[in-house]
């Protein structure tokens, strides 16, 4: 096969991680453009993608120019950096200009073909001067903190990601050049109104600039152009086990918006004086400067004000799973049988439930949970808390370093330990990234263990719009596996090595995981040398671990049929028996499964662990058998759907390509298929 330049220089043939994560964001992007697409969902699809690039250039970019510089010190093995570098730069500058097009030609036309007149890139209609004025002086005036600079050193320090003008006005001869603050993050960023029965939305950026003479009173406006900084958002943060950690992460967070620069963008019109006046004052020398367009953090898109059932996906009424009986507790029914819960197909109020019943049962005598990301206004925390006032004892890890989220998780465990719940950390290098829970009875002499084991986050709110599986069990052995590694995390260290558990039934990073997966395909790959029908299908989030990767390959080589479903990174380039398929629809793909033939006598496992080495080596992960035989054929039919989708999947081909599918046969729309599979089942 030849090498795609977008390899790197590796014994075997891989994509590069960052270019492979901005051809997942270019797919998104495309469903924007897609003519199915309805048009709220188009701007959807556009404020994710850039909300997506933001991240990117919080937490790789600073990575990308980091191994530039590295590439460049004498007898260093990392090689392409500077390339790689120029390439994401220059495939991203493509996509703004895609994202551009669609949004001038695609989206503000079909917007007005429903009379709705989205102000954009345009002068403001002068029947609306008068009352975009008074809304001005009234309200946004309070939150508006000009700020002068000179060729002299400014204090001035502008806040990550937030948006800002530069605005160069004259008085009395004499130019200065301010920095205005667009403050989007107290109020909405767009301001929607009606007259005579036409109705318009417009940005707060173009009320600000049209009313500036109000604030720079006495002056002549001689330009404006709009900007804004992106920042490190990486945190290195060494173990320090004298303090609480939770001070640490406090203190971690009021630095990340100090941190360096990795873009300064601009709008493209901004004079070259300006530019470098900005650069100096702002110390952005070492910021990757971008022209982009006259409006930043169109991630601000998702809070588009217009609201029409007509122009949006048609509502899937979540599927009630299982059945509520009012004369059965959960409890009863997965000591009966294990369940299976699919949110957002259906409905997460079960896993609701199954906290509450915990919470308030005087059988129950302790609980433990792990937190990764939670709502805002959690109700599983509330109940957490609620049984801690119960008299249960709870013990729940929450983990702090959990990426933009440390404040909320911070919150939650202030209130769940003043409530008495015993909160741990987890260790400062070692992410606890499980999505796991237990639940101790007390019936008689005998201790009754239930327990959830879930691929997503236990999140009320992104359940409903994040794909996920949560197994309910009351299987005693995987569940006393699952407190023994509650146990361990309690003492807050790191495995000294892979055998201090043995787990028999689950599969737990830092211990088991990676060898157990390993042995997996290398039964599959015994049975291809003997003849035998050998297969593996996996879905994935991420794949970039190399270990795996080879593996993989090793598989595919023997004969191994090998089926991939990737959402976003993907180092393993397709070749003779490995096909790899991208779905982007309504809903986020999140769930994680493995499907191993065995013969005939198929093995599956869900879990939270992407094939990423951040997640093999740096975390604890847990996945999870599935032996209830109706639950696996659930999957597999899920599974079989998605394989066979030619709405929304594409293929990756050999050079990083988003290759879309051919119309054969019925089409399918896996995610539709999916709830009308659920919603039908008995």
């Amino acid at each position: 096969m030849v090498n795609s330049p977008n390899m790197l220089s590796v014994a075997a043939p891989m994509f590069d991680r960052d270019l492979s994560w901005i051809s997942f964001n270019e797919r998104v992007l495309l469903e924007a453009k897609r003519d199915t697409t309805p048009l709220l969902e188009k701007i959807k699809f556009l404020s994710i993608y850039s909300s997506n690039l933001d991240e990117f250039y919080r937490v790789r970019m600073p990575v990308l120019q980091a191994l530039k510089k590295l590439s460049k010190k004498e007898n260093n093995p990392i090689q392409q950096q500077d390339h790689l570098l120029k390439q994401a730069t220059e495939t991203i500058h493509g996509q703004q200009e895609l994202f551009g097009d669609i949004l001038k030609n695609i989206v503000l036309p079909q917007l007005k073909l429903h009379h709705i007149h989205f102000v954009y890139n345009e002068a403001i209609p002068e029947r609306l001067d008068n009352e975009l004025s008074n809304y001005f002086l009234s309200t946004i005036l309070a939150f508006l903190q000009p700020v002068e600079i000179s060729d002299s050193k400014t204090e001035f320090f502008p806040n990550n990601n937030e948006l800002y003008l530069l605005v160069n006005a004259e008085a009395e001869g004499k130019m200065a050049s301010y920095v205005v603050n667009i403050p989007s993050n107290e109020l909405s960023r767009f301001y929607e109104t009606t007259v005579d029965g036409q109705k318009y939305v417009l940005i707060m950026d173009d009320i600000i600039r049209q009313n500036l003479p109000l604030l720079f009173k006495n002056k002549q406006i001689k330009g404006c152009y709009s900007f804004k900084i992106t920042r490190n958002a990486e945190m290195e943060l060494a173990d320090e086990y004298n303090l609480d950690i939770a001070d640490l992460i406090e203190k971690q967070i009021q630095k990340r918006d100090l941190g360096l620069a990795t873009r300064f963008l601009h709008e493209p019109n901004i004079p070259s004086a300006s530019l470098m006046l900005l650069i100096q004052q702002l110390n952005l020398g070492h910021a990757n400067v971008m022209a982009g367009g006259r409006y930043h953090n169109l991630k601000d898109l998702g809070d588009f004000p217009v609201k029409d059932a007509a122009l949006s996906n048609e509502k899937w009424p979540k599927v009630v799973y299982p059945k509520f009986r009012k004369d059965l507790s959960l409890h009863q029914q997965i000591v009966a049988q294990d369940l299976l819960i699919n949110p957002p197909y259906q409905s997460y109020d079960s896993v609701l439930r199954f906290f509450n019943e915990a919470a308030t049962d005087e059988l129950t005598t302790e609980i433990y949970s792990t937190l990764y990301r939670v709502a805002s206004n959690s109700k599983i925390v509330n109940a957490l808390i609620t049984a801690a006032k119960n008299g249960k004892k709870v013990t729940v890890l929450v983990e702090l370093k959990a990426r933009f989220d440390e404040a909320n998780n911070i919150k939650w465990a202030k209130k769940m330990k003043a409530a008495g719940v015993e909160i741990i950390y987890s260790v400062t290098a070692l992410k606890v990234h499980a999505k796991v829970a237990l639940v101790k009875r007390k019936q008689g002499i005998r201790t009754q263990y239930t327990g959830l084991f879930a691929t997503g986050n236990f999140n009320e709110t992104t359940a409903n719009f994040y794909t996920d599986h949560i197994l309910m069990t009351a299987n005693q052995g995987m569940l006393r596996e699952l407190e023994l590694l509650f146990l361990f995390l309690a003492r807050r260290e790191k495995p000294s090595n892979p055998d201090l558990i043995r787990f028999s039934y689950l599969l737990v990073a830092q211990f088991n995981l990676q060898t157990r997966f390993l042995a997996l395909i290398q039964r599959e790959i015994e049975h291809a040398n003997l003849g035998k029908p050998a297969a593996i299908t996996i879905k994935l989030n991420n794949l970039e671990e190399e270990v795996m990767i080879n593996k993989l390959y090793e598989a595919a080589r023997a004969g191994v049929k090998i089926s991939l479903i990737i959402r976003g990174i993907c180092r393993l380039v397709p070749t003779e028996n490995i096909s790899i398929k991208r779905i982007v629809d309504r809903y986020l793909e999140h769930g994680r499964i493995f499907l191993f033939h065995h013969n005939g006598n198929e093995e599956m496992f869900l879990g939270s662990a992407d094939w990423m080495s951040r997640n093999i080596y740096r975390r604890i992960e847990v996945c999870f058998p599935i032996f209830n035989q109706e639950i696996k054929d659930e999957l597999k039919q899920m599974l079989a759907l998605q394989l066979a989708d030619n709405v929304q999947a594409v293929d990756i081909d050999s050079e990083m390509n988003n290759v879309p599918l051919p119309l054969q046969g019925n089409a399918v729309q896996s995610q539709y298929a999916i709830y009308q599979y659920l919603k039908n089942k008995p």
